[in-house]
């Protein structure tokens, strides 16, 4: 009998954040000859359609102390406790050369496992700052990825700026030609991310509401909203009498992106990196809950660069907003220039560069 393929064990739960450098890298693995499996939750599954039909997908219940009542919290501990022991079991009956986390706490048994059994292992870490679950690891992991440089790490430990990890949509689109804005048909799109998009359903149609009329009339909006906020983000729309396509999720956002003269968006890490490797001016909103701020250091690297333009949440208006679009769409020559530091900021090579850390730890097994 043939000798089973190597297996890398991908861990990811909770947001597109997550799970989306997660999906580039299982793509790359299989088609490097791996096997993989992926270990999320039942938010993360949400996400886990893209990925290719040969990842095995192993759904653990989340165990977070962010949600729920008292009891809830106080039963976290034996969750996540229950998921490490079935994890190594797992382990034990199908070894991975590798186990890679990539955030959220669906991670944490598939690390923790890979601890106890003293597998190869590494992070990934999409944002400026750790978040919980890489932070708990950072010390204990063989590898810190980090897409967002610089990331803010604990004191002795060193990251590895592979960048973030795009699907392969995503670089289907990598640096597709921009086309400045005119008098038009032009393409404004608005992702708010899975967390904290309402502010933008409320703002943004106003905003271009506000906008002159030789810019409004040509404008083509893709707004992705949440469910509960359809209704109103549409009405808004129509009252404007602004042709949008509103949906609570876009399945064809490299598409969107790469035919945007415009993108307002969230600074989520998957958000940037999409906006980068496909190379679009942005006005950029970070959301101002995010733990430890970690939005708005996204933020800095396209901001900096002249990329983008970042309004913080305190300060969004209908009016601030508007007069920031209208600086983009009515000079064609700026946004073109924005357009081309944005893909100087790209890292279209973060998958590569992340599985060569794969395939280097996998040597040490």
């Amino acid at each position: 009998m043939a000798p089973k393929a190597p297996l890398v064990m991908i861990a990811a739960g909770g947001t597109g954040g997550h799970m989306f450098p997660a999906q580039a890298l299982a793509e790359a693995m299989i088609a490097r000859g791996w096997r993989v499996k992926l270990s999320t939750d039942a938010r993360g599954a949400r996400y886990a359609g893209g990925f290719p039909p040969e990842v095995q997908i192993d759904e653990v219940s989340s165990a977070t102390f962010a949600r729920g009542g008292a009891l809830a919290k106080l039963a976290v501990p034996f969750r996540i406790a229950g998921g490490v022991i079935a994890a190594v079991a797992a382990m034990l009956r199908d070894r991975p050369e590798v186990v890679v986390g990539f955030g959220g706490y669906p991670s944490i048994p598939a690390i923790a496992g890979a601890t106890v059994l003293r597998l190869p292992r590494m992070i990934h870490e999409q944002n400026g700052v750790l978040g919980r679950v890489n932070r708990l690891f950072a010390r204990r992991v063989q590898a810190v990825a980090c897409g967002t440089w610089p990331t803010a790490l604990p004191e002795g430990v060193e990251g590895i700026h592979t960048g973030n990890p795009v699907r392969g949509a995503v670089l289907d689109r990598a640096a597709a030609p921009y086309i400045p804005p005119g008098d038009y048909p032009m393409s404004v799109v608005v992702i708010g991310g899975s967390q904290g998009a309402r502010i933008l359903s409320e703002v943004v149609p106003a905003a271009i509401a506000a906008l002159p009329e030789n810019l409004r009339r040509n404008l083509r909006i893709a707004h992705q909203a949440r469910a509960e906020d359809l209704p109103s983000v549409v009405q808004a729309y129509d009252s404007a009498g602004i042709s949008a396509d509103v949906q609570p999720f876009f399945t064809d956002i490299p598409r969107r992106l790469s035919e945007a003269q415009l993108v307002i968006s969230r600074s989520g890490a998957s958000s940037i990196a999409d906006i980068s490797v496909i190379g679009r001016p942005a006005i950029l909103v970070p959301f101002a809950a995010a733990t430890a701020d970690h939005q708005t250091a996204n933020a800095r690297g396209l901001v900096s660069a002249e990329a983008a333009i970042l309004i913080p949440e305190s300060t969004l208006d209908p009016a601030t907003l508007s007069a920031q679009m209208a600086a983009v769409l009515s000079n064609p020559q700026a946004a073109e220039q924005m357009a081309a530091n944005a893909l100087a900021q790209g890292r279209a090579d973060a998958t590569d560069r992340l599985v060569d850390l794969v395939l280097r730890l996998a040597k040490t097994a």
